[in-house]
């Protein structure tokens, strides 16, 4: 990946690519242009995750999402303190619509076996998401998406956080045919979706083989 990124923003994106590993194949298949974007972007995705779901005790995690919230609404004024926001908050994205969209996740925490209350509960945060893609990915053609997204994919970090085996199988069963997000977006959910599927046969949250990462990328990369 030949993304520059300044300094800090390595520290943040590093986490997330060693989480990751399967985007080393799934981003040959993101545009050039929008590499820089989509790896710090996904990073901040695992940034909410973390802070949503990670650790037993909710308290740093609810403060982390109240400082994202501040961060986010700075982002929409022009300000920024975060590294991320190197290659994010210059676009004119709705990052307002974003931070208000965060309040959503502390109650996904509060009622972990309810897949279908928490999809409804983020259903908002995954059109917020979606909202910031066109804007981060999007150029008018038909590979931009429609706006529109599923809160599936958002929620499916909750059961790699936490290992969940039956969150994982909810969530595939609860899995959109054909998503409306772009490129960038669909390889994620590719990338997602196939963990899910070991998770959910396995009991482990662990990455996907090189092999189905290069079939699954790819073929999300042709759909529209």
């Amino acid at each position: 990946m030949s993304a520059d990124f300044r300094p800090g923003d390595e520290d943040f994106v590093g986490k997330w690519q060693a989480r990751w590993p399967e985007w080393r194949i799934g981003m040959a298949f993101v545009p050039p242009a929008l590499r820089e974007r989509a790896a710090p972007w996904f990073s901040l995705l695992d940034e909410f995750g973390d802070a949503a779901w990670a650790g037993i005790d909710a308290t740093p995690g609810l403060a982390k999402l109240a400082w994202w919230q501040d961060e986010l609404q700075g982002w929409a004024k022009g300000a920024r303190r975060h590294p991320l926001a190197t290659q994010l908050q210059r676009v004119d994205a709705p990052w307002q619509t974003l931070a208000l969209a965060l309040r959503l996740l502390p109650a996904t925490r509060e009622h972990p076996a309810d897949t279908a209350r928490n999809l409804a509960q983020l259903q908002d945060l995954a059109l917020a998401v979606a909202a910031c893609e066109t804007k981060l990915f999007g150029d008018r053609s038909p590979d931009s998406g429609d706006g529109r997204i599923s809160a599936a994919p958002l929620l499916a970090m909750q059961a790699f956080v936490r290992v969940d085996q039956p969150l994982a199988a909810h969530l595939l069963a609860a899995w959109p045919p054909r998503d409306g997000g772009t490129r960038p977006r669909r390889i994620a959910d590719a990338i997602a979706q196939s963990r899910l599927r070991i998770l959910a046969r396995d009991g482990e949250s662990r990455p996907v083989p090189g092999p189905r990462v290069l079939w699954s990328s790819w073929r999300a990369a042709r759909s529209r």
